[in-house]
């Protein structure tokens, strides 16, 4: 009785430690297909961060071979030495930085003031300084700085003695004949 017995749990147990090596079998295959497919995952996101970040080739297979031989270690080193933005931030980053420079190129300021003023004012409406000047002949605003209306070819400057931007013209005082300083030399 005892030896059948013995026999009967013997059955039982290898039943149970066959059951449990079945079960334990397939979650053994189970975390392998899973750590085959992550392995291939991070390959494949690998590759395609590397070539969103840089148009270099030997750049995009290193990267994707050392996670490939690596796995989470390449990963990690990947992280650590992949350029820091990808290639569409640059992009946007360069369009943002020419459409500041032409908006600045576009738009002049004040010398007075410094205020943003339009390209067709004649004075700043800030602080009232003068910007350009309308030309006598065909009405066209001019650069203050200019001596020639570049739209109809006028002669801006009345005579020999042209005060500078701000300067006043120096008038002789009667009676004296000793130039004074601003006239150049002229006698009256």
């Amino acid at each position: 009785m005892i030896m059948k017995s013995f026999l009967v749990l013997a059955a039982t147990g290898n039943a149970f430690l066959d059951t449990l090596n079945k079960i334990l079998g397939i979650v053994v295959g189970f975390l392998v297909a899973f750590v085959v497919i992550f392995w291939i995952s991070l390959i494949i996101w690998t590759f395609r961060d590397i070539r969103s970040r840089t148009q270099d080739l030997l750049s995009q297979i290193l990267a994707t071979l050392l996670v490939a031989v690596f796995f989470i270690g390449g990963l990690f080193i990947y992280m650590i030495l992949r350029p820091r933005q990808t290639l569409a931030e640059i992009y946007e980053r360069q369009l943002e930085e020419e459409s500041l420079l032409a908006e600045m190129t576009e738009r002049q300021t004040c010398n007075n003031c410094h205020a943003r003023v339009e390209t067709d004012l004649q004075i700043c409406p800030s602080c009232g300084q003068q910007l350009k000047r309308p030309c006598p002949k065909c009405e066209r605003l001019l650069e203050l700085r200019w001596s020639f209306c570049p739209y109809c070819a006028t002669n801006l400057a009345p005579g020999p003695m042209q005060s500078m931007a701000g300067m006043p013209i120096m008038q002789p005082i009667p009676g004296q004949g000793a130039p004074m300083s601003g006239q150049l030399g002229q006698r009256y």
